[in-house]
């Protein structure tokens, strides 16, 4: 059986419901006011998660280390958009996912690359997905493909929709013990459509946290 994450088994689902919430098959655009679902539409800004030190580098964005094993890429074929915070924040929900994928391969919810990247139910869904993995004992393996990106922002500039398709149809659990990877034939339960809520960090001009996530699990609109 393939082993996938965001999100994982089904038996998943109960601890993660209320992180893991279908966004619908309705229709996508924004209200009359424009709000962000899960979003803070005031000035309160999010609480601080744990600060990485150290000089950014190429795999250290935030000064964190975003690396993964060779053989797990990560595609974002993300065009950027015109708006700097929704380009700062797209980029960072890029940085949220890989911090899970880290954080799997560590066998830590406790990598500074999760807490940079995540605060609130963002940092709950992602230690979730990450102690998932460790209790079956898998990693991962193989490449996921992100695409048909959309960003729209709140009001008062402090969070961004980040919105997109997921195709894991070549993306594969390995278990940890016996190297065995876990493969099965591609289908629609290989394509999921997120949304996720980033927040602006008060006291970093250019990070972004993911706050909020929202899933669509077998999303016939990303085949």
């Amino acid at each position: 059986m393939k082993r996938r994450t965001l999100p994982v088994a089904a038996a998943l689902a109960a601890t993660a419901a209320l992180l893991l919430t279908a966004c619908g098959s309705g229709d996508d655009k924004a209200s009359d006011n424009d709000k962000i679902a899960g979003a803070d539409q005031g000035s309160e800004t999010p609480k601080a998660s744990a600060s990485a030190s150290g000089a950014p580098t190429e795999d250290k964005p935030d000064g964190v280390d975003l690396s993964l094993p060779k053989d797990l890429t990560m595609v974002f074929d993300w065009p950027k958009p015109k708006d700097e915070n929704e380009a700062a924040a797209m980029d960072d929900a890029a940085n949220f996912l890989r911090a899970i994928y880290r954080g799997i391969d560590k066998r830590t919810t406790k990598d500074a690359a999760l807490t940079t990247y995540a605060t609130g139910d963002g940092l709950h869904y992602g230690e979730v997905q990450i102690n998932a993995w460790i209790k079956g004992g898998w990693t991962a393996t193989g490449t996921e493909r992100h695409y048909d990106v959309s960003t729209r922002s709140t009001t008062n500039d402090q969070a961004v929709e980040v919105a997109f398709c997921v195709d894991s149809t070549k993306f594969y659990g390995k278990e940890i013990k016996t190297g065995k990877v876990l493969k099965t034939e591609p289908s629609i339960k290989d394509f999921d459509y997120f949304k996720i809520i980033m927040t602006k960090y008060p006291t970093a001009d250019d990070l972004w946290q993911a706050s909020k996530v929202y899933v669509q699990t077998k999303a016939a609109k990303c085949q």
